[in-house]
């Protein structure tokens, strides 16, 4: 079941990846390094819990391992000639099997598994965006993503703390962009990026569509700011709490903003 808070103001929040809920039948598909389930965006929920009043936010507790709901439903690659993850992974961040040998989901699996978790979040989430627009002529989505900040087989070198993409400026206002990428170089003692490694996933592509008052904008944190990025990826409260400051002003920035008359 999809996990819905509402808010009323123009500010949506996705949690596509925060979900370590696998059903039985699919979980005795997945091999040991499967069922670490290693990929989760670990704690981003708990992080974003309370950050700003009269937010939405959108969440599934379904894993991503299950299918991930930020990918292409059509399959289609997000960064090609990259390596990346698909639609239902068939490996993990380190390009290692996940399944077990004759396990990997075939196509009508995959078929089922879109229609049974797939389309409901996204249905979930168009719905918040179109009530808080029809309140206020517009709609911010700000997608909720974290992961560990090395991993050779998706990217060479350190990922910066904060990961903002906009899919080259297309998903959102400018001033949006702006805004926000400039909230996150004035953190003291963080390293951010534009439209590095991660532009903006299928959601932010596929919502982000300014001329009709709908705004995207994808936060990717390396897990480093919060949680320890190993087993067993333990929430550091303190650390959690220094990064919410900035949080608390980047979110506060989102729901206040308005259109240029």
């Amino acid at each position: 079941m999809i996990e819905i808070a509402q808010g009323n103001s123009p500010l949506v929040l996705g949690l596509p990846h925060t979900g370590t809920d696998v059903p039985p039948e699919i979980w005795k598909c997945l091999n040991k390094t499967g069922r670490a389930l290693a990929d989760t965006d670990w704690h981003i929920h708990d992080l974003y819990d309370g950050v700003v009043p009269e937010v939405t936010t959108v969440r599934t507790p379904i894993h991503r391992y299950v299918i991930d709901v930020n990918r292409d439903p059509a399959g289609n690659s997000l960064y090609p000639g990259q390596n990346t993850t698909t639609l239902v992974p068939i490996t993990d961040f380190d390009g290692l099997p996940i399944w077990g040998d004759g396990f990997a989901p075939n196509e009508a699996e995959i078929t089922r598994r879109r229609d049974a978790y797939h389309t409901p979040y996204h249905a979930a989430l168009k719905a918040e965006l179109v009530r808080v627009k029809s309140i206020h002529g517009f709609a911010i989505l700000y997608d909720c993503h974290s992961i560990r900040g090395d991993i050779p087989f998706l990217f060479g070198g350190r990922l910066p703390d904060f990961n903002v993409g906009t899919n080259l400026g297309e998903t959102c206002d400018p001033a949006i962009e702006t805004m926000t990428i400039e909230n996150c170089e004035s953190a003291e003692d963080y390293t951010s990026v534009l439209n590095g490694r991660f532009k903006g996933g299928w959601t932010t592509r596929h919502y982000g569509r300014p001329k009709d008052g709908l705004h995207a904008i994808q936060m990717e944190l390396a897990q480093a700011t919060y949680c320890e990025e190993a087993k067993p990826w333990t929430y550091l409260p303190h650390r959690a709490a220094t990064l919410r400051v900035h949080l608390i002003r980047i979110l506060t920035d989102l729901k206040t903003w308005r259109p240029s008359a």
